[in-house]
């Protein structure tokens, strides 16, 4: 076979290492078993589908190291390709020869110059995993190539249709920018349209309040008026029934105050009844008659209970007095009801005193109903109807009075005693008549 000094500078190429110990594997399975090697008997018992990749290594080692079993493995390898073995022996390499089998062989037999001829494979071998990688590698890059191009191509489309996309997007965004500047000159002018329209809305609506206060002004006035001219007609039918008129009742009113005037004159005076004298036939202006204008209040404060006691003094005065409002002002914490009682006993104890007309009017229009009032003697007592407040009663007793009679209206309401003012009667704050029924 070779030499004992021959043997390789490095190991030996895989793919015959896997070869010939694939061979001796196959080997291994049929010896008996006193001829296998002490290190491969349990290698042996594998399945032969497992024993060259799971003893590969020991079944290399024991090539390399135990003669007797690297020349039985041989002899099978003789046995299987005897040309390629007697060539190698011969020193010549079959050109057609895989590189794979000569170094196997080579390995197997160990020829003279075996070690080369394991070399000579092994540059056959890379020679031939060079010209494969290269060929992978080629292909590969025509591979990559390809791709690439396709890649390129792909990637122009791709750009002409962004292009096209950006160039069909840049026209939507310049009409969007074009309709939302119309949009907002539009959202301008309605706008403005509205701010005027709510302008001329608010003009009108102060307009409509005005007109309208002004109108239910006037209607209240007319309805006030044609009240009046009802219950005008209404007391002149009912005077009429009994056989006297609304007038001859004023005549009759004046005519009784100037009796009373004369009568108190005369005791005054202590004058006869029935003298003349001879200046009374000069003709001349008299005098006027004291009337409630004519009760000098300048002097005396608007509290002050004189003023009071000088208005009653006067010959058949009437006094009105607004109920709830002197009752409020005096003893406002007090129930409705005990305000009423309170009020029309004070006025009893006057009358009893003064022997003057009293006249306490409340509000009624809120009332569900009558309201049963026990009133003293010699004081009227009238509630407004439901549907009229206490100050339109008050005016129409002032207006029911006859021209010339002394008539007095106790009521702080500013507006009652500017109206009643106006009609000849004169004004009394309610506190004055609190302190006048306090003094009694």
């Amino acid at each position: 076979m070779s030499s004992a000094g021959e043997g390789l500078s490095r190991p030996l190429p895989e793919q015959v290492r896997l070869h010939v110990v694939e061979l001796a594997s196959q080997i291994l399975g049929s010896m008996p078993a006193a001829s296998v090697p002490l290190p491969l008997k349990g290698i042996a018992k594998f399945d032969p589908r497992k024993r060259a990749r799971l003893g590969g290594a020991p079944i290399a080692a024991q090539l390399e190291t135990d003669k007797k079993f690297r020349e039985l493995v041989a002899e099978t390898l003789t046995a299987g390709w005897p040309e390629l073995v007697a060539s190698l022996a011969e020193g010549t390499v079959p050109p057609a020869a895989e590189p794979v089998m000569v170094a196997a062989a080579a390995y197997l037999t160990r020829p003279p110059g075996w070690a080369d001829m394991v070399e000579a494979a092994r540059a056959d071998l890379e020679q031939s995993a060079a010209a494969a990688e290269g060929s992978a590698q080629e292909q590969t890059v025509s591979r990559l190539r390809e791709q690439l191009a396709g890649q390129k191509t792909a990637a122009k489309e791709e750009s002409e249709r962004l292009r096209e996309q950006l160039k069909t997007s840049r026209s939507e965004v310049s009409d969007l920018r074009r309709r939302l500047h119309d949009a907002r000159e539009r959202a301008k002018a309605a706008e403005a349209r509205a701010a005027a329209a709510q302008e001329m809305a608010d003009e009108a609506r102060a307009a409509a309040l005005s007109a309208g206060s002004t109108v239910e002004s006037e209607l209240r006035r007319l309805r006030e008026r044609l009240a009046d001219a009802e219950r005008q007609l209404e007391s002149t039918r009912r005077a009429a029934r009994e056989g006297r008129s609304v007038e001859d009742t004023k005549v009759r009113m004046l005519l009784d105050a100037l009796q009373d005037a004369a009568a108190g004159l005369r005791r005054e005076l202590a004058l006869p009844s029935g003298i003349h004298r001879p200046a009374d036939s000069v003709a001349s202006v008299a005098p006027g008659r004291q009337g409630v204008q004519a009760v000098p209040a300048r002097a005396l404060a608007d509290d002050d209970p004189a003023l009071l006691d000088q208005l009653l003094a006067l010959p058949q005065i009437h006094l009105i007095v607004d109920g709830y409002n002197v009752t409020k002002t005096g003893y406002g914490t007090f129930t409705l009801a005990d305000q009423r009682s309170r009020l029309l006993t004070g006025l009893g104890a006057l009358y009893a005193q003064t022997r003057t007309e009293l006249t306490c009017v409340f509000d009624g229009a809120e009332l569900n109903g009558p309201v049963p009032v026990s009133a003293p003697r010699g004081v009227r007592v009238l509630f407004s109807a439901p549907n009229q407040i206490a100050d339109d009663l008050i005016r129409q007793l002032v207006r029911a009075e006859p021209a010339g009679r002394a008539v007095a209206v106790v009521s702080s309401d500013r507006e009652v005693a500017e109206s009643v003012r106006r009609m000849g009667a004169r004004p009394v704050p309610s506190v004055l008549l609190l302190r006048r029924l306090g003094r009694a």
